[in-house]
């Protein structure tokens, strides 16, 4: 994982506060966290299980078989004869530690998962409702804007018919001042 310099000289810094935010649907689910618990072997175990899958470990494996029958067929020392009982019992424990371990990170896995889908489901429940009431504010503002762009037509066109009555008053006014004049 990639260590972001910036946060982690600066704990306070901006992109805390972003994770913080873009997390804050997971944080009714932290409980979730840890099914089995945040202690030493369930930490362990998980980790473990998890390595079984890793290509290390099947090289490692493969490798030590690998010894070992070589070990045991050419004669090196003989503590595990041809039918390799003894590693087919190393198998079966193994495997007998094994499967609970992988069962164990699978089943937090599993509820880790299941957190983060309602967390998710929260969240795009909160950003659908966020673009509603944006939808219906723009709807609103639109309205009102038609409304305004209404009176403001009707303004301008009882604007128009003074101008007009005024210049229609004016001119009656001129002709009877000049109408006094030459009487």
């Amino acid at each position: 994982m990639p260590i972001n310099i910036k946060t982690t000289q600066n704990p306070t810094s901006e992109s805390t506060a972003t994770d913080r935010r873009a997390h804050r649907f997971h944080v009714p689910h932290l409980h979730l966290q840890s099914v089995f618990g945040d202690d030493w072997f369930s930490l362990k175990a998980e980790a473990f299980a998890r390595f079984f899958g890793t290509p290390r470990f099947l090289i490692a494996q493969t490798v030590i078989v690998a010894l070992w029958i070589l070990v045991n067929v050419l004669g090196l020392t003989v503590f595990d004869i041809y039918p390799f009982i003894l590693l087919n019992l190393a198998f079966s424990l193994q495997a007998a530690y094994a499967a609970p371990l992988i069962l164990l990170a699978q089943t937090r896995q599993a509820d880790r998962d299941v957190a983060h889908a309602i967390a998710d489901a929260e969240h795009r429940e909160a950003l659908h409702s966020a673009s509603e009431e944006r939808s219906a504010l723009a709807a609103k503002q639109t309205a009102l804007l038609v409304e305004m762009v209404g009176q403001n037509t009707q303004l301008t066109q009882t604007a128009k018919a003074l101008a007009e009555r005024v210049e229609t008053l004016t001119l009656e006014v001129h002709k009877a001042v000049c109408n006094a004049r030459t009487a």
